[in-house]
């Protein structure tokens, strides 16, 4: 694989295969956890609300959309930043899976500022918060897809989009194959986790995708992060000044 990541791998993950699922799943959705904690997977979409937020004015009030959230861990950051700022945040978490749905809602039983739904990116309403964001989402596209998909989550925006996702490294790629063969046995965990970085991102890819929106570097705006992701910002028309 090493040898391989020149280009994005286009294979599917287990956890693309809407006819699987069950108990693994819901498992793997917590293991998935420990490596978001490891890898400190929720700092880069933290930093791009915390740029969107302050480009429309730092508003006292902020809704998020979080598609594909898996369990909504990353949202933890958001929440303990609102509360320090003083802004009255309000989050949707949106997956496919029932899986999914199940273990965000266990998971945060006791939050009230978060809400827990089942659906699809590309049935969601217009404008239906201000911010949507999506963490390790982007990269199960390709192609044309991947073009529809940041489209409809900047439709879905008022403000705009942060995109929180894998850089395609063969330094990252080995940390995270050691990582699940260490922290799990969970067949989508050992499976997907690898894979999930050879289906990342370097710099030409957001390039590629800035062009194909038709957006130019102040609405579409990349930053790599620690430790290897990146935080993409796409700025929506009227929704916040330059970021």
């Amino acid at each position: 694989m090493l040898n391989n990541l020149q280009e994005r791998e286009n294979r599917p993950e287990h956890m693309d295969d809407a006819s699987q699922g069950g108990p693994r799943l819901q498992e793997a959705l917590v293991h998935l956890r420990r490596l978001n904690r490891l890898f400190g997977a929720a700092s880069p979409t933290l930093y791009g609300v915390k740029r969107l937020w302050k480009a429309a004015g730092s508003p006292k009030e902020l809704s998020i959309l979080d598609v594909g959230a898996g369990s909504g861990d990353v949202n933890d950051k958001l929440l303990r930043w609102a509360l320090e700022e003083g802004v009255r945040l309000n989050v949707t978490l949106v997956d496919m899976t029932k899986e999914a749905v199940k273990e965000a809602s266990l998971y945060f039983w006791n939050e009230s500022r978060v809400q827990v739904c089942q659906g699809d990116l590309f049935e969601l309403e217009a404008e239906s918060a201000d911010i949507v964001t999506g963490t390790q989402f982007l990269h199960h596209f390709n192609g044309d897809e991947l073009k529809q998909a940041a489209r409809q989550m900047l439709k879905t925006s008022r403000m705009g989009v942060v995109i929180n996702d894998i850089h395609r490294h063969p330094i990252s790629w080995t940390a995270v194959w050691m990582a699940t063969r260490i922290i799990s046995r969970n067949p989508y965990i050992r499976h997907d986790g690898p894979l999930s970085v050879a289906k990342g991102f370097r710099g030409e890819d957001w390039r590629k995708l800035r062009e194909a929106l038709d957006l130019d570097p102040s609405e579409f705006k990349y930053v790599w992060r620690p430790l290897f992701r990146y935080s993409v910002m796409i700025r929506k028309e009227g929704g916040a000044d330059d970021l």
